[in-house]
Formats: structure tokens, C-alpha cells, sequence
């Protein structure tokens, strides 16, 4: 697949005809939880069926919706005290218009490849805009929207408002309100402050020597990393979800029973051979229910639960021990821990003891697992004027054991999960992922 770049533009933000203009020397701090989450561009890809939006219809939506949700058109700078944070300076984002001379049905990129990576602009290297956008039209018609933004702007749940939102305004509806943005009287520390969790080794860690350059296992780990999507059905997931709740007065969730499924499948999978050896996942919590956020928050407001089972457990226990690890760690992350992250973060100490963040990507993640959760986003609520997109999915991230959990296209119940997995376990994997037992 060749993809052909036809133009590449700023696309600022546009306002309603006789509003004033807004100050573009305001600077937007960072939160602790902006802080403390990953500095990276993250992409997800859209596939829209022929005839497919405009590209006009899409460029002056993204003007618009700019205009509402300024951090995404301003650019990440600090502010006149040194501090991190947002510049509302309404740079724009940037706008590639890309062909490309098959059919998207030709290559079918319904799972992340190296191909899919000419999707969307690139992530490497210095980038000025917080969001960049890639409309690459197929020769059958249909139009792929590559969609990259940078996490320490905003988590998951602000993106996906945000893309819904665009997608209003493309056909020319109302976008609302600007969002509420972090301010520092918004979550401010208690005082005195009463740190009662531990936070050292979770949110931050101290380096023991200066990080190396990359992400230290090598280019050639990649080229032994497939992405395997498993597809698991509705049926399936209510029998998963009954087998593991037997006996439970309230059943697990949809999501608690299949990382179980899951963590125990990767588990198997990976032929760990220490029964005693701990595994543990990195999960997101979002932090909005927990700190009663403003509605509509825009920025990070997440932070992480980390369930951990031997491999002995994880292989012989049954499904319902994972699901309740999964259920109890999540259940600790809760409005006292929150609180208590910010009077941590707040407190000077990550700054005085040369704490760095846990959350930077690894290249192999084995024996544990991390997971992003996008059940609950609305991301085929996206909308450009032509219907729903046909199928989305995450970019190609070939970390080993870092899960993606998507509702499938299908649009039946049904989800999708994107395990990266070395090559030499796909087989194993594929073997036990569809097994009750």
C-alpha cells in the first residue's frame, strides 16, 4: 500500500460571526494528573464506507469544534512561571489530505500492522500541534480518518467527547459549551495534607540511574510482536460473565470478566514457568466519578489499579479469582485514594526526591499485562454527516501484553480485543482464547 500525501495545512479555529475573540496568551497549567500520565501521541483509525464525508464538511467541523475545545488547537509550552501546561495560543491542528490507489476492502486493515502507521500522521520526533488528523481516501470511495493526540493533554473519555463533538459540528449542529478545563483551584490539595496511600512505586517511581535513550529492549523486539484480534461474541462474553459470577450475588462486569479471560488466556499463552511468579495489570480508573469533576471535563483524569495473581492462581484457580483480583483492586482506587494522590503530587515530594512517572511505554511488558478499556467511549457516535463509521481501532502499538478492549463494528455486543503477543505464543493463544475452561 502506497499512500500518496496531497496536502498538509493549519487548521485554526473558527468562531461565530460577531463573538469576541478569545485571549491567545491564556496558558491552561497542567493538572497532577496530566503530570503524571504518558507524553505520547496516541492514534486511532476510523473507516467510513463510500461515498464517505468531505473532506470540506470535516475541515470546517474541525475549525469549529477548535473553537470550543481550545487546548486541542493551542500547543504544549510552559507557561510564564515555568510550570507546564497549554498554551491557548490557537496554533490549529494539522490537516493531511492522503490518497491512496487500492480498495479498502483490498487490504482490509481490520487489525493494527506496520501498514496502518501510513494511516495517520507520524507520532515520532518534535511535534507542534497537540492534534493532528489524516483523511486518506480509497479508491473504492471510502475514507479513513487517522486521529492522533497527545495523552498528556487529555485522557480517553475528553478525546472521545471531543470526536463526537467535531463530528456535530461538521453537520452543522451545535457543539455546546467549551468544556471546563483544569484550573488550580480545581482539584486542590486538602490542608493540611493527608497522603494515606502509598504512592511511590504506583503513580512515580525513583530511577536508579539515568533512563536510557528509547525504550531499552531494541527495534528488534518489534519484529516479534504480532497483534492478534480476538473477537469475542455476545454469547460467548454473557456465558463468560455467567460461569465467572456463579454463585455472586451481583455478576462481574463485562469488562472484570473478560480481562480475567484474558489475563488467564496471555498466562497460558506465555508458558511462564515459575508457578510463583506474580503477574499484574495496569489498569485505568477514571477519576471522574471519584472526585465529583466538573460535567464535561476536559484534560486527564485517570489514574491506575494494579491487580496481581501468581501464575499458579492465574492457571488453576478459576475464572472467578481473577475477576474478583481484577473487581477488589479496582474497588481501592477510589475517591480517598484520589484525594490522596493529589495532596501526594501536590506536596513538593516528586519534585525534591527526583521521582519519575510510572506510565512510559516498554517495548515487552511480559509477565504482566496493561489494558485500555474503550467499552464505554462513544466512539462510533463520530458523525462527519454520512452515517457511522464502518469500523475503528487503536494504531499499531507493539507492546507485548498492552491490551485494547473495543466495542466491535458489529454493533451486536459483541468486543473486540487487541492483544499484542510474541510470534512463538500466537498459536497458544489462539488455542485457549476461545476455551471456557
Amino acid at each position: 500500500m502506497e499512500v500518496k500525501v496531497l496536502s498538509s495545512k493549519l487548521v485554526r479555529p473558527s468562531y461565530p460571526a460577531g463573538a469576541p475573540r478569545p485571549d491567545t496568551t491564556e496558558h491552561v497549567p497542567s493538572s497532577v494528573f496530566d503530570k503524571a500520565t504518558y507524553h505520547i501521541q496516541m492514534a486511532i483509525i476510523y473507516a467510513f464506507a463510500p461515498p464517505g464525508p468531505s473532506a470540506a464538511d470535516i475541515e470546517r467541523g474541525l475549525a469549529a469544534v477548535l473553537g470550543v475545545y481550545r487546548l486541542f488547537a493551542g500547543q504544549v509550552r510552559a507557561g510564564p512561571d515555568g510550570a507546564p501546561g497549554v498554551l491557548l495560543n490557537d496554533h490549529g491542528a494539522r490537516l493531511v489530505e492522503a490518497s491512496v490507489d487500492v480498495h479498502l476492502a483490498d487490504i482490509a486493515p481490520t487489525k493494527p500492522s506496520p501498514a496502518v502507521l501510513q494511516l495517520h500522521p507520524d507520532l515520532e520526533g518534535e511535534i507542534e500541534e497537540v492534534v493532528q488528523v489524516q483523511l486518506t481516501r480509497f479508491a473504492c470511495g471510502s475514507l479513513a480518518v487517522g486521529f492522533t493526540a497527545n495523552h498528556a493533554v487529555a485522557d480517553g473519555h475528553a478525546t472521545s467527547d471531543f470526536l463526537v463533538a467535531w463530528g456535530r459540528a461538521a453537520r452543522g449542529l451545535p457543539v455546546g459549551p467549551p468544556p471546563p478545563v483544569h484550573h488550580p483551584d480545581l482539584f486542590p490539595p486538602r490542608d493540611p495534607p493527608r497522603v494515606e496511600f502509598e504512592h511511590r512505586g504506583v503513580e512515580y517511581y525513583r530511577p536508579a540511574q539515568p533512563a536510557a535513550a528509547g525504550h531499552g529492549h531494541g527495534e528488534a523486539q518489534h519484529n516479534n510482536i504480532v497483534i492478534h484480534k480476538a473477537h469475542f461474541t455476545k454469547d460467548f462474553v454473557a456465558e463468560l460473565r455467567a460461569k465467572a459470577s456463579e454463585g455472586r450475588g451481583r455478576p462481574f462486569s463485562r469488562f472484570e470478566t473478560i480481562l480475567a479471560h484474558v489475563w488467564r488466556t496471555m498466562t497460558r499463552a506465555r508458558g511462564l514457568g515459575n508457578p510463583l511468579q506474580t503477574s499484574t495489570i495496569r489498569i485505568s480508573v477514571d477519576g471522574r466519578p471519584r472526585l465529583a469533576a466538573p460535567a464535561g471535563y476536559f484534560g486527564n483524569l485517570v489514574l491506575w489499579a494494579f491487580p496481581r495473581a501468581t501464575v499458579w492462581d492465574l492457571l488453576n484457580r478459576p475464572l472467578k479469582h481473577a475477576a474478583q483480583a481484577i473487581h477488589d483492586a479496582v474497588a481501592r482506587v477510589d475517591g480517598a485514594y484520589f484525594r490522596s494522590f493529589v495532596d501526594f503530587a501536590s506536596s513538593g515530594a516528586v519534585e525534591k526526591e527526583g521521582l519519575e512517572p510510572t506510565a512510559v511505554l516498554k517495548d515487552v511488558l511480559c509477565p504482566d499485562l496493561e489494558v485500555d478499556s474503550w467499552l464505554t467511549f462513544p466512539f462510533y457516535e463520530l458523525d462527519f454527516g454520512g452515517g457511522s463509521p464502518g469500523y475503528f481501532m487503536p494504531s499499531y502499538f507493539p507492546t507485548e501484553g498492552m491490551l485494547f478492549l473495543v466495542p466491535s463494528y458489529l454493533g451486536d455486543g459483541s468486543v473486540d480485543a487487541f492483544v499484542p503477543v510474541f510470534e512463538h505464543n500466537l498459536e497458544a493463544f489462539k488455542q485457549c482464547c476461545y476455551s471456557m475452561e
